[in-house]
This record gives structure tokens, C-alpha cells and sequence, in this order.
């Protein structure tokens, strides 16, 4: 196994992170795809993923769905839509779902626990994943007594300084944080994760997002890099490096070899072989976008996303051949994380 980190020392994560920023370490990535494949083999897993609202409350400065962009085409699925969506990805074999949304108040009175409801009622062997960002505790927990049992919500940077060139005056990574610890007690499996490369980002922030990483202890971790959005103050802004990105995928699953890690969307956008890199740097999920195609175009969180005209079967196929071409076993089951051994 790849040697050398002290996941309790900033200083040494920054190094490390320095040290492989501006060239690929094989043996890193080798020392990555050791540690997962010791607990999951070759297996990656794939998650069919519902974008049902382009709705947000919320005025990020980095995404294309923040509150202020007038040019978004805004859209909802109903409660149907979004079981349709599931119902048609089970019959091309997925058993894992991903419902992803803005902050979209809308869903908040009850919708979604219906949603997730029927949802499981339908397919009671399916595992539900909710991204609809932060609420109160309360709600996480109606949530989890309806049948979600993971939820993914990106802490995007662990240092609140940081935190607050991104965000509006309104947000706080105090919050998000404590959103993130509500999850956990309430009985999620959660899901955490930061952009590699956004503005104002220095390399002791990603140090800092590893060491937060180390303290939560989430199930899954979502990096990928900042892509800029052209209707958003950051639209100048250069895209996150390709390398500090799959740099940050291998020290991850170091840190947390029980995780589960996707090789993003973002990553295929940055580089056409993003995602089969993503894996080979120790990632080992996968979510093919099972959103009606009608709608997939008006989610556009950056610009220029892959596979954003492609056909649910046409996406879904070109995925399953990249993972196998790279020597890697789709599956299509639960893909529950593993618990680390005591």
C-alpha cells in the first residue's frame, strides 16, 4: 500500500498533495486502487440518478442553478415523474437510486416523503439516495422513516472562510456541518464531498477537507473539479486541475478505504476519459443520468456537461463499456458500503 501520509498532520497532507499536484503518482493511484479492491474487488457501482428540480432557493456563487439566474429553464417532476424514472431504471437492472434536486422548497411539505414512499413501495429491494440539501433534522428524519437511507450533501470546502467567497451571506458551513452530523444521527449513511480547483481555493484548504473528512467519517465522497458556469460571477474562473482532482479521489480512499467514491460527471466533462481515470484512481461508483431527456439540458449546474444529449440507454451503454474496457465489473445491485472491520 502506498506509504507516507499522516492523515492527522495538515502539514503532511499539503506536502503530499504538492508533492503529486503537478505530476501523476502511479504509485499513489496504484497504492488507491490496492485499498479499494481489498474490500470491493473490481467492482463498480452503478446508481441511476433523477435530477427532478432545477429549482434552488439558495445563490451559490459557482452554480448554474443559484437563485439569481434569470436565463435557467426551471422545471419539476412530479411525484409520478420521478417514480417513472425509477420504475424504467429498474427494468434496465438498477437497484440504486440517486434523487438529486436544487433546494427546492417545493418538496419540503411532505411531496418527497411521498415520493420516497412510493417509491419503495414499488420496489421494495431498492436503495434510495436524497440530495436536497440542508434541512431540519426533523425533516431528515421523516425522510428516513419513509425508506431514504443514504444522503448526499458536499460540504464543498471544510474551511468557512473559504466557505463564504462561495456562498452568500445566508449560508454557512457551520450550518452544513451540523446539517452533515444531524444526517448521521438520524441513521443515514452520508454522503459528503468538496470541488477540486474552486475560486480561492489553496492547497491547504483541500488539507483541511481531508482532515474534516477524517473527523465525519462519511460512507460516501463526492470531489470533483469546479467547472465554471457562464451565467454565474464565476464564469471566467479556470476549470479545477484534472490531476489535483484524481490526486484528492486516491488520498480519499486512503483515508477512508471503506468509502464510496464516484468518478463524477464533472470529471468526464473536464476530460473525455475523466470518469474510466476517476476509477483508476480509486473511485468505484458510477450514476448514469435516468432523467427524461427533455429535461437533462435544463440542469445545468456548469456548462458543457457530458453526455447531456445522450439517450438514457445510449449514456447508460457508453458507461457500462468504459468501465469494462478499463478491466472493471459493472453492478448493478444495492452497492451497500461496507463497514470497516474492528
Amino acid at each position: 500500500m502506498y506509504k507516507g501520509v499522516d492523515f492527522t498532520s495538515k502539514n503532511n497532507i499539503t506536502a503530499i498533495i504538492k508533492e503529486n499536484m503537478r505530476s501523476s503518482s502511479e504509485e499513489l493511484f496504484t497504492g488507491a486502487c490496492e485499498a479499494r479492491n481489498k474490500i470491493y474487488g473490481k467492482k463498480v457501482f452503478f446508481r441511476g440518478l433523477v435530477e427532478y428540480s432545477s429549482y434552488c432557493k439558495n445563490g451559490c456563487y459557482y452554480c448554474g442553478l443559484n437563485n439569481s439566474n434569470k436565463k435557467v429553464k426551471r422545471y419539476r417532476l412530479t411525484c409520478q415523474d420521478i417514480l417513472s424514472c425509477c420504475l424504467d431504471g429498474q427494468s434496465r437492472g438498477f437497484h440504486s437510486f440517486v434523487l438529486q434536486g436544487g433546494e427546492d422548497a417545493y418538496y419540503n411539505n411532505g411531496r418527497m416523503i411521498n415520493v420516497v414512499s412510493s417509491i419503495k413501495s414499488a420496489l421494495p429491494d431498492c436503495v434510495i439516495t436524497l440530495s436536497m440539501g440542508e434541512l431540519p433534522k426533523e425533516m431528515y428524519k421523516e425522510l428516513f422513516a419513509a425508506g431514504a437511507s443514504r444522503y448526499l450533501l458536499r460540504h464543498e470546502t471544510a474551511n468557512a472562510a473559504h466557505y463564504s467567497t462561495l456562498h452568500p451571506d445566508d449560508m454557512s458551513l457551520e450550518t452544513r456541518k451540523k446539517c452533515l452530523y444531524d444526517l448521521k444521527e438520524t441513521g443515514f449513511d452520508v454522503g459528503a464531498g468538496f470541488m477540486v480547483g474552486s475560486p480561492n481555493q489553496s492547497i491547504e484548504n483541500l488539507a483541511e477537507d481531508l482532515l474534516f473528512l477524517a473527523e465525519l467519517k462519511p460512507q460516501m465522497v463526492g470531489i470533483g473539479p469546479f467547472l465554471p458556469q457562464c451565467d454565474t460571477v464565476f464564469k471566467n474562473e479556470p476549470p479545477g486541475s484534472l490531476n489535483l482532482t484524481l490526486t484528492m479521489i486516491a488520498l480519499t480512499r486512503l483515508l477512508l478505504p471503506y468509502s464510496m467514491l464516484p468518478s463524477t460527471t464533472a470529471l468526464a466533462t473536464l476530460c473525455k476519459t475523466g470518469r474510466e481515470l476517476g476509477i483508476k484512481a480509486g473511485a468505484n461508483v458510477v450514476m448514469p443520468n435516468i432523467t427524461p431527456v427533455c429535461y437533462k439540458k435544463d440542469y445545468k449546474l456548469y456548462d458543457n456537461k457530458a453526455s447531456i444529449d445522450s439517450g438514457i440507454d445510449e449514456g447508460l451503454n457508453l458507461m457500462i463499456k468504459s468501465v469494462t474496457d478499463i478491466g472493471y465489473i459493472p453492478d448493478f445491485g444495492q452497492g451497500n458500503p461496507r463497514k470497516a472491520e474492528v
